[in-house]
């Protein structure tokens, strides 16, 4: 069965994941066999889909997520954090899976180490994403990971394509089953290092260390984005910031094809879910019914990330567009 808020007409779809997060604070990660005593819990909303649409929405971006839960206490939870943010969902509910759930671990310089369970996200239904196809046509923007089964994934882009929309592929976790078809269908992409490198790998027939990406020269960087055929890209560098890539003659209000956007400088707490960040506040100002370049959108986003990395939490750690713009201003 499915629920949806009500909301006016969407200007992001999100069709993604929702992930319980169990997280655990510690000094240092544990060696295998290791018992170490952690330093702090929590527990709250995730998912790479999740965070993504809750990022959106608190920067003033109408959104619609589009996910899948179990029938049980943490899709109550997910549900009531959801009303809380304003944020419109459809729900498939089912009965044979549970809820997704994570068990991640952080450590005393931010770092993480995650383990998920995606449960019910393996089984949202292409009849259900299609039933919401009313709501594909009144958007600008779609935004899609790879945290569910990939029928679904590749669904939503064909409605995307059907009703005109941005399609915007975060492809994280990288997926076995990912081909080269599902990239055809993207006119952006979002890959961290890793994933950058993992593509690179598996569509150019170059082997590529993630460790390497940031390291690059410009044009050799960008000579790799093109190779991979997508219109336009966006490598996030963490620490480093990231990188953009358009194809010749598809600048998307850009004076450069390529360049690089510098990270913002922060006291990082806690990593977990800050390309979530990224990738939200981006469709958000991409979104926008009047024009804002790519490159505002791309640093405005790596402000909204540098921000999620200050306090504990994924969804929950995102700022809102006010907090924001108090600390960054308007430019």
């Amino acid at each position: 069965m499915s629920a949806r808020n009500a909301s006016d007409s969407p200007a992001v779809v999100i069709v993604g994941s929702y992930v319980h997060d169990h997280v655990w604070q510690t000094d240092r990660f544990p060696q295998p066999g290791e018992t170490r005593r952690a330093m702090g819990f929590s527990t709250g909303p995730g998912g790479k889909g999740f965070n993504q649409a809750v990022a959106c929405v608190r920067q003033q971006a109408r959104a619609l997520f589009i996910g899948a839960l179990g029938n049980d206490a943490l899709a109550l939870a997910a549900q009531d954090f959801a009303r809380h943010e304003n944020l419109a969902c459809a729900w498939l509910i089912l009965d044979h899976v549970p809820t997704a759930a994570a068990g991640i671990i952080v450590d005393a310089g931010g770092a993480n180490q995650i383990m998920v369970n995606l449960a019910a996200n393996e089984h949202l239904s292409t009849d259900f994403i299609r039933s919401h196809g009313a709501r594909f046509a009144e958007a600008r923007v779609l935004l899609v990971q790879l945290e569910n089964n990939l029928d679904g994934v590749r669904t939503a882009l064909a409605l995307a394509s059907e009703h005109g929309l941005l399609r915007v592929l975060n492809p994280a976790p990288m997926h076995a089953g990912m081909d080269a078809g599902m990239l055809a269908l993207c006119d952006l992409i979002t890959p961290n290092e890793t994933e950058f490198a993992q593509l690179v790998e598996r569509f150019c027939a170059k082997p590529l260390r993630a460790g390497e990406v940031a390291k690059l020269a410009d044009a050799e960087l960008h000579a790799l984005c093109r190779e991979l055929g997508v219109p336009s890209m966006v490598v996030t560098l963490g620490a480093a910031g990231c990188f953009v890539s358009h194809a010749t003659g598809m600048l998307r209000g850009d004076q450069r094809d390529h360049y690089r956007v510098a990270a913002e400088s922060t006291v990082v707490v806690d990593t977990t879910g800050a390309g979530d960040a990224f990738n939200g506040a981006l469709v958000a100002m991409l979104s926008q019914p009047t024009h804002v370049a790519f490159a505002d959108a791309v640093r405005y986003a790596n402000r909204v990330a540098a921000m999620s990395t200050e306090q504990a939490g994924a969804a929950s750690a995102v700022p809102h567009r006010a907090a924001v713009i108090s600390r960054f201003g308007e430019d």
